[in-house]
Order: C-alpha cells, then structure tokens, then sequence
C-alpha cells in the first residue's frame, strides 16, 4: 500500500468529531507556538532592563528564536515524511517546554539568548508540523471548513499576546519569568490532547532525503553575518580584520549552501523554483516585507515603554492598531481577490501602504501625538495584510502541482529569513544611534557607561533626570529604524510592480506549453 494511500484511509477512518478532538491539541501547540514570540514582545524592554541588558542583546533575544525557527522548519517538515508525525509534534513540544523553563530560569540575557535559540527549534517544529498533520487528517476539499478554528488561534494569539505579556509583567506576584512559564501548561495539554485523541500510522516515504547540510549552511552563514552587523562601527571598525574574516567567511559559507543545494535531490531552497520569475519576484517582495515587518514591530513595544514611558500593559493597547490592520486587510483583500481573481493589484497597493505607513513612523518622536502613531501602524498593518499571504498565493497559482510544496515553504523561509535579518540589522542601528546620542546628552565620550554602568533599560534603576534623557534619545532614535524600513519596503514595491499579471487559476494543476505560457490541465468541478 502506498503512502498516499494509508494517509487516505487514516482520513476515512476519522469522522467530523474525531477531527475536532485531534485538532483541539494541534491548536493548542500552534497557539503556544505563536503566543511565545507576542507575549515577550511588550515584556521584553523590562525584561532586558532588570537583566542589566544591552540594545544589542535586546535585539538578539528576539534574532535567536528566528534564525533558529526558520532554519528547523524545512528540516521537520522532510522529517514528517520519514516518521510519525505525532510524535515528532510531541518532541516539538517536549523542547518548547524545555526551552520555555530555561528561558524563565535564565539568571544573565547570555543564557536568555541560548535558551530562546533552543526554544526556537521547538517553534519551528510546532510551526512546521501541524501544518503537515492536519493535512494528513482533513482531506483537501473539507480543509476549508476548519480553516476559521486557524483563523481564529492567530488571531487571538496575534492581539492577545501583546496584552498577556504586559498584564504578566505589571502584576507584581508574577514578574516577567512567568511570560515563559505561561506557555508550559498550554504545551503540556496539547501535548496530553494529541497523546489521546490523535491517531496516524506511521507513513514512511521512500528515498526521502533531508538536507541538513544546506540548512546548516544557511543558517551558519547568515548567523555570522547578523553577529557582525551586531557589532561593527561598535567592537570593530568597517574596515578591520574582524569585518573581513565575518563577513568573508559568512559570504563563503552561503556560496557554499547554494552549491550544495543545486546538487542535492531535495534541497532546503530549490533553486530551479526560485530563480523563477514569478518566485524569484514573490521570493524578494517577501524578504522585503518580513524585514519591514518584523524588525519595525520588534522595536514598537519598546518605543512605547522606553520612549514613551508607558506600562507593558498599555503599550500592548497601544499597538492594536497594526494588528487590527492586519487582520481586517488580510480578510478583505482575500475576499476580494476571490472574487476577482486578480492578484497582483493587491500585492502592489499593499506594499505601497506598507511604504506610507512606515514614512509615518518615520516621522514619531518622543513626544508625538499617539493619534499619529495610531494611524501609521494601522497603515502599516494593512500593508503586511494586504501582501504577506497573497505574496505566497502568487507563486501557488504559478508552479505546477508537483512543486507547490517547495515553492510554498521557500516564500515561507526568506520572509522568516528577512524577519530575522530585519530585526538584527535594524537593532544593531538603533543600539548605534542610542549609544552616540546618549553619549552627546549626558556629554560624555562615545563608548563610556554613560548611564553609571546600569542598562539605559532598566529605567527604575536610573536617577529621574537620567531617565528623562532615556526617554528623549529612545523615542527619537526609534524614528529613524522606521525610515530604514520604509526603504527597504520600497524593494518590495518594485518587484511587486515586476511581476506578471497573475489571475488565480481555477484548475488543479498547470502545464507548460513553452517557457513563458501555461495552460490548465485539469478543472476542478
């Protein structure tokens, strides 16, 4: 019997309530998976700051999980094909858990930042395979009836966490270590759920290949590159050896992942696919919008807090306005591309947006109105709605049946990919911009602990009138990050513009009749 077709009877065999029940605990470690990067992001300034830690280390808790999420994801999924899909959830959630306590326990921000590494590959794993799972369970035509419980987990773990993190940390019988323990019991029930209510056979595919080493490559190179953007114009200078031997050895390294993935049988990032026009296009829109994204979000809660001087709780209701942009824009966007069938005109308007709303946040400072705030993270949320999942949509309507899998997760990866080197990169800026104008407004030299040796984040720790300059510096150089990501949201535009005029296909699968034509094969219904 084949694999595709002891999958097919492991879908017959489960009825409407077993699939609920299965996809209860499935849920549950999506939720948990997602609710662990926003509910640290509103926390993570005070975090740092009773931590004693820097502007750099701030950024490099939040790169740490990333780059090791985004760099496990394709490793897991080739995974599903060579063993039980249950349990390797189950080992994804046993090292979240694991991840989770170290993080809560963690005594310095060094130990932080390797525990949030390692509770990464947990992220990745949860992201990744319930993905896979619940297409093992749901047949393609009843999937769309359960896509609304998915909707609905994102949601609430999108908007929720960001107020779940502020209210752990201004609770003062909690503190901020309870914002990693607060996920343990929800992975244990998941864990407890899938134990007893999901049961799949173990389907293994043949001549399945995974390419750990094109991942450790990738991953490999584009860490060091990120831990040199991190530190030079600071540790080093630009033109020094440290430069040449990081960035030449980060260089080479990718150089190498590319040929070892034009060699391979399955490759992390298939090349063939992705020099493509429509997904080379999708593939540079994408990295474009993550870096825009998550690096311009990552900082939000902290110019709130920081620059602001605002509670985590009220910076978690300050920065609704961009995720209720996402939401209602992805929404309304996917109805209306449905309807219409045209892509593209929606990919463009939003990256545009996404331009206008980050040109707005260029312009806040320490003192702007939050009615100005408000409404340029609205715009900005509407611009990622708008782009981020019909940028994925695109390269599906444009490779064949066999490849949508590959195009699919490589869209997928250099948007995670882009996340993380936007958040390094654009902390990095911000650590520099702080360091110097912090320096310039107490009027001491460049490089010196100008705050007495006490983290500029750990503001009750500071005299009043040295917090008032924190706030100043903060909420002003934050503003700058935000022009950063409006120009490299500006790339997004153009390859936006570049692509071929796209019109959702209504068959199943596409042929080629030449290099720039295809035409359907089968339609559906």
């Amino acid at each position: 019997m084949t694999a595709e077709a002891t999958e097919a009877d492991t879908r017959e065999q489960m009825g409407h309530r077993q699939v609920l029940e299965s996809l209860s605990g499935l849920l549950l470690a999506l939720f948990v998976a997602m609710i662990s990067s926003t509910v640290v992001s509103t926390a993570l300034p005070l975090i740092i700051g009773s931590l004693n830690g820097t502007q750099t280390q701030y950024t490099w808790v939040v790169t740490a999980t990333l780059l090791t999420a985004t760099a496990t994801t394709p490793i897991w999924g080739k995974l599903a094909d060579l063993f039980n899909k249950k349990t390797l959830v189950q080992v994804a959630i046993v090292i979240f858990v694991a991840g989770s306590m170290i993080s809560g326990f963690s005594q310095d921000t060094g130990q932080l930042i390797a525990a949030r590494a390692f509770q990464g590959i947990g992220i990745g794993g949860l992201q990744a395979l319930v993905q896979v799972v619940i297409a093992a369970i749901i047949p393609p035509r009843e999937r769309g009836r359960y896509n609304g419980y998915l909707g609905a987990v994102m949601a609430v773990a999108t908007v929720g966490g960001p107020l779940l993190g502020g209210l752990i940390v201004d609770v003062s019988w909690l503190g901020w270590r309870w914002c990693f323990f607060v996920g343990v019991p929800i992975a244990a029930l998941a864990f407890v759920v899938l134990q007893r209510t999901l049961k799949l056979e173990t389907v293994r595919r043949e001549n399945v290949q995974v390419d750990y080493l094109g991942a450790g490559l990738i991953a490999a190179g584009v860490s060091i590159l990120l831990i040199w953007v991190s530190f030079v114009g600071n540790a080093f200078d630009w033109l020094s050896w440290q430069t040449g031997a990081m960035a030449g050895a980060g260089v080479v390294l990718l150089a190498l992942a590319v040929l070892v993935e034009t060699r391979v049988r399955e490759p992390v990032v298939p090349i063939k696919i992705v020099v493509q026009r429509t997904p080379a296009l999708a593939i540079i829109a994408s990295l474009a919008v993550g870096m825009a994204m998550f690096g311009g979000a990552v900082f939000l809660g902290q110019y709130f807090q920081v620059g602001r001087g605002y509670s985590p709780t009220e910076a978690g209701l300050l920065t609704i306005p961009m995720m209720a942009g996402v939401l209602v824009s992805s929404t309304i966007s996917g109805r209306m591309i449905s309807r219409s069938g045209a892509v593209k005109p929606y990919i463009v308007a939003g990256a545009i947006i996404l331009v206008a709303g980050f040109l707005g946040l260029g312009t806040v400072d320490h003192d702007s109105s939050l009615w100005i705030v408000g409404i340029a993270m609205a715009v900005v949320g509407i611009g990622v709605g708008m782009t981020m999942q019909n940028l994925v949509l695109a390269v599906q309507n444009s490779v064949p049946l066999r490849d949508l899998g590959a195009a699919s997760a490589s869209v997928t990866f250099f948007r995670s990919l882009g996340g993380t080197i936007g958040v390094s990169v654009l902390g990095a800026v911000l650590a520099n911009r702080v360091t110097a104008d912090l320096a310039t407004a107490l009027h001491v030299p460049e490089g010196q602990a100008s705050t007495g040796g006490v983290s500029a984040l750990n503001l009750k720790a500071l005299p009043p009138e040295i917090q008032t300059v924190v706030h100043t510096v903060y909420g002003d150089a934050t503003a700058h990050i935000f022009l950063i990501s409006a120009a490299v949201a500006v790339i997004g535009v153009i390859a936006a513009l570049l692509l071929k005029p796209i019109t959702l296909r209504s068959t199943i699968d596409l042929e080629k009749k030449d290099d720039d034509t295809v035409v359907s094969d089968s339609v559906v219904g």
